[in-house]
């Protein structure tokens, strides 16, 4: 099943492209941020990996197009993460009650600004979100709920991209859960080099896959 929906979130409705796989085991959400959205072809090409392997996927936009309009000039809203987390953790709401993700367990994969909302967004909702996934992200960015994240994450991160790996490893520090960092070799902030998003996707499915 494939759609696109409004979601109601914290009194705004945001934009999903939902895709649910025929036995679906689990259902991915993806917290996109630093300007992308739902469109963003590496976050797809990703989520098309996570379908095949029997996943379903929430691509979502976490701000709205007057908020983008907006964050395109001062660029502040995509750095605010106590309200992208709010939003994750009411999408999460969404997705467990939505009927064709409903009694699913939930994994979140976040991007960039996204990663830090999705692990606020985890220790926010312990019960439902069952792993987390970073690509490139800033977790450092969630402060001091990395404590309360004790669900299993997996850092990724790219080799060309020395400034994030050090931020990443920090942040691993204050992780209460299983944690992981993979560092695809040859790799810069936005895995465009062959085979690098390739390797994400896969490392991506195979943590949930483990976890969900």
């Amino acid at each position: 099943m494939t759609s696109s929906t409004a979601v109601p979130v914290a009194g705004t409705a945001l934009a999903a492209d939902v895709v649910v796989p025929d036995d679906a085991r689990g259902v991915v959400l993806f917290a996109h941020g630093s300007g992308s959205s739902r469109h963003s072809p590496r976050n797809r090409q990703v989520a098309a990996v996570l379908q095949a392997a029997g996943l379903a996927t929430v691509l979502v936009d976490l701000l709205t197009p007057e908020e983008e309009q907006v964050d395109a000039g001062a660029g502040e809203l995509r750095f605010n993460i106590e309200l992208l987390a709010v939003r994750v953790a009411g999408l999460v709401d969404w997705v467990t009650g939505h009927e064709p993700t409903a009694g699913r367990p939930v994994g979140l994969f976040g991007a960039s600004t996204g990663a830090a909302a999705a692990l606020v967004g985890a220790a926010a909702r312990p019960e439902q979100v069952r792993a987390v996934v970073s690509r490139g992200g800033r977790p450092d960015l969630a402060g001091e709920f990395l404590r309360l994240v004790r669900r299993p994450t997996l850092l990724i991160v790219g080799a060309r991209d020395p400034t994030v790996i050090e931020l990443n490893r920090k942040a691993m520090r204050k992780l209460a859960g299983e944690t992981r960092l993979e560092i695809i070799a040859g790799a810069a902030h936005l895995f465009e080099e062959p085979g690098a998003l390739e390797e994400v996707a896969r490392l991506a499915a195979d943590w949930f896959a483990r976890f969900m």
